[in-house]
């Protein structure tokens, strides 16, 4: 039998416009730049810089109420909601510290051949059979961004095959790559580590470190990457001394050639602060980058349009359609000037929050002055959600006296002291990131030990702990930290 029945039940959603705001809130400068130009490119009734009887446009125009969808369907558009001598509203967007004067600079970059290229260019300087270039070419087509052709020879041949209509041998493809081997940055070409480096040795002038550098690579490889110095000690009947000089030669050697080449076309990123810490006669001063503060206001022509139309005697059913237009256009300028302003006050506030709350690193650039802090330290501070003060710190920059940082960096857990004090966990993996600096090469401190020296500070953790942090550090383990 079916019933029928009512249910209240209390929900939350977000509007559009809040989804949007968010959004917008989340944008980094750049990001935000881009977001900007397409609002202008899209809305005609939003434009960009002053306007030169901007005043006067201000009196025309108020913005205390919203147009709803459905006037479109009355005989009589209220244009007043739009047109009023009443006071100036504020939606422009300004802050203190933007200037009308401010160049655009742009960053050229120059034009340059591929990686992939180079390589075609210097294969035209070796005597090759069509078949022996063809085959090269393809080897050099698999090369990846460091260098390597990580692909089997048995699959390049299969390859040669099905798609270039080349039939070969894995010994003539071997015989090419050869020649492959022999271009420029040393060491491309190769299908592992152990390859890439033997290839740049045996291109290097040869003296006694060279060539017992040479012998470790092709015939101890496995020993030499496990730092079984003893082993090798033995193995070549060579002195700690002469195998510090191998060592050494190898560490000089470039494991990824392909990074080496100076030609790529690869765009160089560049991280524009959103904000700018400065310390004034011992005091922080907080600035918002000017970008993020567009001048913008809504356009005259639109705001004329609807004047016009209030003037006129005879309204068509075409011309109401058009005011209705030109109605959902100026919502959404004022719409997104207002998320502008929104979203300026938030970044300010929030970044104005942590700056406080971290004074004392702000102050001395020490790492270890950083207080624990999550990001309800900070919603609980700026009575905001959670979730907005993630979205400022994921993905915003700050220019600060010690460089440029990643806001959300200086969030961080707590752990307590032996003094029952709450310490950040950055503070404890600075001082675990000094101590391992400051170790032995020739006998490094394992984790255990690590842990010892830890707690002898005055941070008892445990060796599991410790382990995680130097992860966390990207700190190898004691036997790969050891040097002759």
């Amino acid at each position: 039998m079916l019933k029928q029945y009512l249910q209240f039940k209390l929900s939350q959603k977000l509007s559009p416009q809040q989804i949007q705001l968010m959004k917008l809130i989340q944008l980094p400068t750049q990001a935000f730049e881009q977001r900007l130009k397409q609002e202008l490119e899209e809305n005609p009734a939003l434009e960009g810089g002053k306007e030169d009887n901007q005043d006067e446009l201000d009196a025309d125009f108020d913005n205390s109420n919203d147009f709803d969808e459905k006037e479109s369907d009355k005989e009589e558009i209220n244009i007043d909601e739009y047109l009023s001598d009443d006071e100036i509203p504020d939606y422009r967007t300004q802050v203190n510290n933007y200037s009308s004067d401010d160049e655009e600079k742009t960053m050229p970059y120059a034009a340059g051949t591929s990686f992939t290229q180079y390589l075609i260019t210097q294969l035209n300087t070796y005597r090759l059979s069509d078949e022996e270039h063809d085959i090269a070419e393809f080897l050099v087509g698999s090369v990846d961004e460091s260098g390597y052709i990580r692909r089997e020879l048995s699959d390049i041949t299969d390859d040669l095959a099905f798609t270039q209509s080349i039939y070969t041998t894995q010994e003539q493809v071997a015989k090419v790559l050869k020649v492959v081997h022999q271009l420029d940055p040393a060491g491309v070409g190769a299908r592992n580590l152990q390859e890439c480096l033997s290839i740049q040795l045996h291109r290097k002038e040869k003296t006694v470190d060279t060539d017992l550098a040479t012998q470790i690579i092709d015939d101890a490889f496995d020993q030499f990457t496990k730092k079984h110095y003893k082993k090798l000690l033995h193995k070549f009947a060579i002195t700690e001394a002469q195998l510090k000089n191998a060592i050494s030669e190898i560490e000089h050697l470039n494991p990824k050639p392909g990074g080496s080449f100076a030609g790529n076309n690869r765009i160089v990123e560049h991280v524009v602060p959103d904000f700018a810490i400065k310390i004034v006669d011992g005091e922080l001063e907080l600035t918002l980058n000017g970008r993020n503060a567009p001048e913008l206001h809504v356009s005259r022509p639109y705001n004329n349009m609807l004047k016009g139309y209030k003037e006129a005697k005879d309204k068509s059913k075409s011309q109401k359609d058009a005011i209705t237009f030109i109605k959902q256009k100026l919502d959404a300028a004022k719409w997104f000037i207002e998320a502008i302003k929104q979203r300026q006050q938030t970044l300010f506030v929030t970044m104005s929050a942590i700056m406080h709350y971290q004074k004392e690193y702000f102050l001395s650039g020490d790492e270890r002055n950083l207080k624990p802090m999550i990001l309800k330290d900070i919603a609980d501070e700026i009575n905001m959600d959670v979730s907005t003060v993630s979205r400022v710190a994921n993905s915003k920059y700050v220019d600060t006296p010690y460089g440029t940082k990643l806001i959300k960096e200086f969030f961080s857990e707590s752990m307590k002291n032996d003094q029952g004090e709450d310490v950040s966990t950055r503070e404890i993996k600075k001082i675990l990131e000094t101590v391992v600096q400051e170790e032995n090469k020739k006998k490094p401190l394992t984790d255990e030990s690590l842990a010892k020296l830890l707690k002898e500070k005055g941070y008892p953790i445990a060796r599991r702990t410790v382990a995680k942090y130097r992860e966390q550090l990207d700190i190898p383990v004691a036997r790969l930290r050891k040097k002759i």
